[in-house]
């Protein structure tokens, strides 16, 4: 992800020191993407899956400089809102190459998709009724793909999104009555999307789901007769953020989905196979920067008091899916090769005790004007946070 330059005992990120990178930034706290590293995810990705279409997933890291250094490297968009919507089409990426997921779109969101020209994954049968109402009245033709909320889940992954009952997709029960719909004269019916879950790092679990998501699409191929454009079998691929988390093992599920592909030609021809990924493309190629402020013991315990904390990376306070609070990677980031060490807990200026940064870690000894370093932050962390939280200022991004 990082390097640290032995010699200045400092972080390196993106060939630049921690000083040089707080110098560009001009403040902190700030966030700072790598793009050697989300290269090199995609060159990894590529090297396991060169059968597969790649799609960046913009709800992981929305910054439109990422999202446009992406946009050359992958072959589609996925957005979840108009504004990601406007962010993908300033890129110049084909809309033809855009997709529009997430329950709840308004009228306003299906007609500027529509008007665009890029495939909405249809949520609902009352979704599906709005298009065909809004491609009637304008005249147009509407893209669409069905969401499929399977009758199966994806186990171990850190967030379930398909099977039972969910807020996501169309239960499969429901097809009759959604195909019938699709009849219509202004629906092009493009494909279907099945994403059962995401953070996976059980390539099993990964390798179950997509035996089933075949399994799946043939036998609904067989009762309808329908032809695919593409499919979309989602992402679920996690990076590892705690103590004994492993790198996900792709050769295992990359042999198992070439043995898919070659088993279903007959269904995938003239098919795009898509892999919609948002955190594993970008995640691990970010690192959350903030200052220490203030140094103190309270009742033998040591904390370091940082002017960025929960308020700007929700995930990293562990208020943000877990169940277990857990430390992200914590670094001292101008004393990486320090050998005296402390236990501290490293915390935000909110007034919340739920503002923690690091809970109980042993790190090299640190004091006033320090930087406190978390790492795997390239996700679901600027955006995903209540910056305006008791109103501090808000953190910068850069790609570098």
């Amino acid at each position: 992800m990082s390097q640290f330059d032995s010699r200045e005992n400092q972080l390196v990120i993106a060939g630049h020191s921690i000083d040089q990178v707080a110098a560009i930034a001009g403040q902190t706290p700030f966030y700072v993407y790598d793009r050697a590293v989300i290269n090199q995810n995609v060159e990894t990705l590529r090297h396991y899956f060169p059968k597969v279409s790649l799609h960046y997933a913009i709800k992981a890291n929305p910054m439109p400089a990422v999202v446009h250094y992406l946009s050359n490297q992958v072959d589609g968009l996925d957005v979840a809102s108009a504004k990601e919507l406007h962010i993908a089409l300033s890129t110049g990426i084909s809309p033809g190459k855009v997709s529009f997921a997430g329950p709840g779109k308004s009228e306003q969101e299906l007609s500027m998709a529509i008007a665009a020209g890029i495939t909405i994954n249809v949520e609902s049968i009352t979704e599906l009724q709005r298009i065909r109402a809004i491609a009637e009245s304008n005249d147009t033709t509407a893209n669409v793909a069905l969401r499929l909320n399977p009758d199966f889940e994806l186990k171990s992954s850190g967030m379930k999104m398909g099977g039972g009952s969910q807020q996501f997709g169309i239960d499969v029960e429901q097809l009759e009555q959604v195909f019938d719909l699709l009849k219509h004269p202004k629906l092009q019916f493009m494909g279907l999307h099945i994403f059962t879950g995401s953070q996976n790092l059980n390539s099993g679990s990964i390798i179950t789901a997509h035996n089933s998501i075949f399994a799946l699409v043939d036998r609904l191929q067989q009762e309808y007769r329908f032809s695919l454009k593409h499919l979309n079998i989602g992402g679920g691929f996690g990076i590892p953020y705690f103590p004994g988390d492993q790198l996900l093992d792709l050769e295992p599920i990359a042999d198992n989905l070439n043995h898919l592909i070659t088993e279903h030609q007959k269904l995938l021809a003239d098919c795009e196979l898509i892999l919609e990924l948002g955190r594993y493309l970008v995640g691990n190629a970010g690192v959350y920067v903030c200052q220490i402020t203030d140094k103190k013991t309270s009742r033998d315990q040591t904390y370091l008091i940082c002017n960025g904390g929960l308020h700007h990376h929700l995930a990293a306070s562990g208020n943000f899916g877990q169940v277990i609070r857990k430390n992200y990677p914590v670094a001292i980031a101008n004393r990486m090769q320090q050998s005296e060490t402390e236990l501290v807990n490293i915390v935000g200026p909110l007034c919340t005790p739920l503002d923690i940064l690091a809970n109980k870690m042993e790190l090299p000894k640190a004091e006033i004007g320090d930087w406190v370093a978390v790492f795997q932050s390239g996700a679901y962390g600027f955006t995903a946070s209540p910056r305006d939280f008791l109103s501090h200022p808000h953190p910068i991004e850069l790609l570098l």
